[in-house]
């Protein structure tokens, strides 16, 4: 078992439906770069599972690895500082293949605009220069396509064995050092008389979620290519208006992920 794995369903403690007088609404969203052009956009995180829960996870994953008293293997410096490269080179690939992609169709609307066009007319002429510029600016750009395919597919393989072997420590040592969370977390669920609410957001990255007004601890995770984002945010819900509750990178644990 690692920290960020949820073990409910073997509880049977988890409510999917629960009413209460306190509303909490909460939006998940990512700003990423615009893979349409130039800066950013904000993508909502549909279908993210979300828990609100009347204890705080963390403070038991520590307790337990302090009482386990072996340290949690790490992973090795130059592993991470890989994997970080392998994920620059994956971008440059792919934005590469857009580049490329997008003078390929370039290439395809003049060669049926030449079509309709006389050889010999003015625009005929231009078009046709276009087509030749634009083809070697396509043709450059499948090379450093291809070429960035590459280094990112050799790199990424060469750590793989690496990768695997650190991910089976990690998850062997969890194993050992959490075995006891589910116990514990349904003493404090008990003791809190209150029972875990689970939801998932909508298409557009909210949901809104009926708890017991108090004190609660809103987990989720969402995975990007070799990271997680971890939230486990505390918020105090109260009657009346519904709290507002924001799940982005800035308030997220960037997490190392294998």
């Amino acid at each position: 078992m690692r920290r960020g794995t949820t073990l409910l369903a073997a509880l049977g403690v988890l409510a999917v439906a629960a009413c209460g007088p306190a509303q909490a609404v909460v939006t998940a969203e990512l700003e990423m770069e615009n893979p349409g052009g130039e800066g950013t956009t904000v993508l909502p995180l549909a279908d993210l599972p979300l828990l609100f829960l009347p204890f705080d996870r963390d403070l038991i994953f520590d307790s337990l690895q302090a009482a386990y008293g072996v340290p949690e293997p790490e992973i090795p410096a130059d592993l991470l500082a890989a994997q970080e490269r392998v994920a620059a080179l994956q971008d440059e690939w792919r934005q590469s293949e857009t580049t490329w992609g997008a003078g390929r169709d370039r290439l395809q609307e003049i060669n049926r605009e030449l079509q309709g066009l006389a050889r010999g007319s003015p625009q005929y002429r231009l078009l046709f220069g276009e087509f030749a510029d634009q083809e070697a600016i396509v043709a450059q750009a499948e090379r450093q396509k291809d070429d960035a395919f590459d280094r990112f597919t050799a790199l990424q393989d060469s750590i793989l064995t690496q990768a695997a072997q650190v991910r089976v420590l990690r998850d062997n040592w969890g194993d050992e050092a959490f075995a006891d969370y589910a116990e514990v977390q349904l003493a404090k669920v008990r003791e809190s008389g209150r029972q875990i609410v689970g939801d998932t957001t909508d298409a557009s990255g909210m949901a809104t979620v009926e708890v017991p007004a108090g004190q609660w601890w809103v987990h989720a995770r969402y995975d990007l290519p070799y990271s997680e984002l971890y939230w486990n945010l505390p918020v105090n819900v109260e009657g009346g208006e519904p709290v507002q509750i924001r799940l982005n990178r800035s308030n997220a644990e960037v997490r190392p992920k294998l």
